[in-house]
């Protein structure tokens, strides 16, 4: 039976130009949230590397790894060495020209539970990911863990509703989102408290649409995309941090700042999700017979 309580720690952290360098950062963070009780442990989006899609280039292809491979299997010890599960977004090489991103989770026996291929992917300015990442072609899941069903999304999939939606429909009580977002300096002035504040709203409401947890970790920092020495034309991106878990109520309960390195750790509890859900039953009152249109594009 999975635990009625179990502790979430989401790890903000900064990416610097050697994916080694940060590799090894973020597997002493999953010790350090380990330490402080937590029995889930998620890192922020491709955390091995500064975000390298400011750039087309296929050298960097270079970067991606199967899965199983080098990485994984090192983050495999890290959540067997400290008892933890954990989520961690990797660039996955599937095969020749074929690669994705990719959230695996890890069991804390280091076992692998399952992956999630990010199925929702931007061809924005400076997030430039459908030249490096193939759809996703696993489906919104929610896998079985020793902490219960965690449901797993990437990054530009927290603004879709429907992935939400059919995650928790799964049985997931919580949803992690894996992240990398950040302002451009250009706009920032302008534009970027709406940026951030939409980006929280829509989160929060997941949580309270589905009546469950949601748990969002991004990174923090300014980048130029910088791997091995290289970096890309332009302005650079500033990630804006702000990683939150919240309740199925809406309620934030943990919040890290905009700029600095930070380890969240928040509750998640079973009994407290059934109670909103028993007064907020949504779920319940769903008209699933008159949602058919809703896999048209539009609707003339």
């Amino acid at each position: 039976m999975p635990p009625e309580k179990f502790r979430v720690a989401l790890i903000q952290m900064s990416c610097g130009p050697e994916p080694e360098q940060n590799l090894e950062k973020a597997i002493l963070r999953v010790a350090d949230a380990a330490g402080r009780g937590a029995n889930v442990v998620c890192l922020p989006e491709l955390f091995q590397t500064q975000y390298f899609c400011q750039r087309e280039d296929h050298a960097l292809f270079d970067l991606a790894e199967p899965i199983p491979g080098a990485s994984s299997d090192r983050l495999a010890a890290a959540a067997r060495s400290n008892g933890v599960v954990l989520i961690a977004s990797l660039f996955e090489k599937r095969t020749a020209g074929v690669y994705h991103n990719t959230a695996a989770i890890f069991d804390r026996d280091g076992s692998l539970r399952g992956l999630y291929r990010k199925m929702h992917i931007p061809d924005d300015p400076l997030y430039y990911e459908k030249f490096y990442f193939t759809p996703g072609d696993l489906g919104f899941r929610a896998l079985e863990t020793s902490a219960g069903k965690l449901g797993t999304l990437v990054c530009w999939d927290q603004w879709y509703p429907e992935g939400a939606r059919l995650t928790a429909l799964q049985g997931a009580p919580i949803l992690f989102y894996p992240t990398a977002i950040g302002w451009h300096p250009a706009e920032k002035a302008e534009f970027g408290v709406a940026q951030h504040d939409a980006w929280r709203t829509i989160q929060r409401a997941h949580a309270i649409a589905n009546g469950v947890y949601v748990a969002a970790v991004n990174r923090v920092g300014f980048e130029t995309g910088n791997v091995r020495g290289k970096s890309a034309s332009g302005q650079g991106l500033e990630f804006w941090g702000g990683s939150f878990f919240c309740d199925p109520f809406g309620r934030v309960l943990a919040e890290a700042s905009h700029d600095r390195e930070e380890i969240l750790v928040g509750e998640v509890d079973l009994k407290a999700l059934e109670e909103i859900r028993r007064n907020w039953p949504f779920l319940r009152d769903r008209r699933i017979d008159s949602y058919a249109p809703i896999t048209s594009r539009l609707l003339d």
